[in-house]
């Protein structure tokens, strides 16, 4: 280990920082966070101190030895090599820690990246050598740990004696700790529900049962999951996932979470909504965390209603995490504008799920201008939208998009018009998921450009 990780405490300490420039600003804002009392040296300074006049202040001129004195840490960032080594030599000489920015080799102390979720901090550092990946290993953290993680710190930290009270042996106390964390009451001390979370601290309840999350999956591309998704899907012990939730976004998950597909397929033997209900209840009556993945948002045509309904009824915990909706993300992808200021000022969202191969719809108040209209699981429907719109008054020549996929790599779209674009959709073979548009933002510029590059 070439460095000691250490936290330092520099509440009201005095502390030198040599340079005034855009770097020695950075220093000097992180310095100032952590509560250090600021002396900064420079010629010139280009960045104020917020209290000129209090614990901070700027000293108009070029470094000498003695400006080190009595501080706790020195700092040097400036771009002259030689002020910094004389610097770097005067701290080392009294044996005050000292940083100079770049230069590890005149450093007895580097600055690490930092993962902020005070209380809760995390350092991240290469000794120096890269600062690069360093920094690509801190958004990884930053990915990782929830802004709630602070929350759950200071909720952690209030309970502390309370815990040591409660729990006199230190094994049962540590044991006590690990149920809570890995049960539904970090969930209410991450939204500062702290009396619910001291139910599940201070009682058995966290082991004895668990909690559910409804996480929308977004319209395909793994990488349209939300972060709070991401953070729900490594923390659970089984998935239940339908057939919109690719083998890619399952990869994102825990490894060693159980994964129960629950999906509905039009002609194929599907998994009832009531099973799914009765799943979802059992397992977290078992103390299970459960994340049901579901493709899309659970809210938008993805039965998350029904499902949260019975998780009510049942008195179980919950989360709901809202995906990006095949709408957004599709239309995104291929360009489409869902509204623009001269195509459409509405959108309306509509399943064109067929039922005993009839797709009944209020088909008039599809007609007026100015909005765009997306039907969702609408392929098995496709000929019959198109006609009714026809019937009732849309223009044959209305633009339609239809998307394969979207989002994907395997991603297909079609482009027509009503008259066409069965007859079109029926010759290219697409296959579910898809995603229906209608309206003249098909036509917009930004749509162009995209349906060019696709068919290209």
């Amino acid at each position: 280990m070439d460095y000691l990780p250490l936290h330092f405490n520099l509440r009201a300490a005095p502390v030198l920082l040599v340079g005034g420039g855009v770097i020695a600003e950075r220093k000097a804002n992180l310095l100032m966070e952590a509560g250090a009392r600021l002396t900064v040296v420079a010629p010139e300074c280009q960045f104020e101190l917020p209290e000129a006049s209090g614990p901070h202040h700027w000293i108009a001129r070029g470094f000498e030895t003695s400006d080190v004195s009595g501080m706790h840490l020195v700092v040097a960032a400036t771009n002259d090599l030689a002020v910094n080594q004389k610097v770097s030599i005067a701290a080392q000489a009294q044996a005050i820690p000292v940083n100079v920015v770049d230069q590890p080799d005149l450093s007895t102390v580097i600055f690490p990246a930092i993962v902020n979720r005070s209380p809760v901090l995390m350092s991240v550092g290469t000794g120096g050598g890269s600062p690069v990946l360093t920094r690509l290993l801190r958004q990884q953290l930053e990915a990782l740990v929830p802004d709630a993680m602070a929350r759950v710190a200071k909720y952690l930290t209030s309970r502390r004696p309370r815990l040591k009270s409660f729990y006199p042996d230190i094994d049962v106390r540590r044991k006590a700790a690990e149920t809570f964390m890995a049960g539904p009451g970090i969930g209410y001390a991450e939204r500062d529900a702290w009396s619910v979370a001291d139910d599940y601290l201070f009682s058995d309840l966290g082991a004895s049962r668990g909690e559910v999350y409804l996480v929308g999956a977004g319209p395909g591309d793994p990488d349209l999951l939300t972060l709070r998704a991401l953070q729900l899907m490594q923390k659970a012990d089984v998935i239940l996932y339908d057939n919109l939730v690719s083998p890619k976004i399952l990869d994102r998950a825990r490894r060693d979470a159980d994964r129960v597909y629950v999906g509905k397929r039009g002609g194929l033997a599907s998994t009832s909504q009531l099973s799914i209900n009765e799943q979802l209840v059992l397992l977290a009556r078992q103390g299970r965390r459960v994340v049901r993945l579901k493709g899309g948002d659970p809210f938008v045509f993805g039965r998350g209603g029904e499902e949260l309904e019975a998780l009510v009824k049942a008195q179980i915990p919950f989360q709901v995490v809202p995906g990006i909706t095949a709408a957004s993300g599709c239309a995104a992808y291929a360009g489409i504008p869902l509204t623009h200021r001269d195509y459409a000022q509405s959108v309306r969202f509509v399943t064109g799920h067929p039922k005993n191969q009839q797709v009944d719809l209020p088909w008039r108040e599809f007609i007026s201008e100015g909005q765009t209209l997306v039907f969702y699981m609408g392929l098995g429907g496709l000929a019959e939208i198109c006609a009714q719109l026809i019937r009732h008054g849309k223009a044959v020549d209305t633009p339609v998009a239809v998307i394969s996929k979207g989002t994907t790599p395997e991603s297909v779209l079609v482009k027509g018009n009503l008259e066409t674009t069965p007859g079109l959709v029926a010759r290219a073979q697409l296959s579910s998921p898809t995603l229906t548009i209608v309206g003249e933002v098909i036509n917009a510029p930004s749509a162009q450009v995209a349906l060019q590059q696709i068919h290209d």
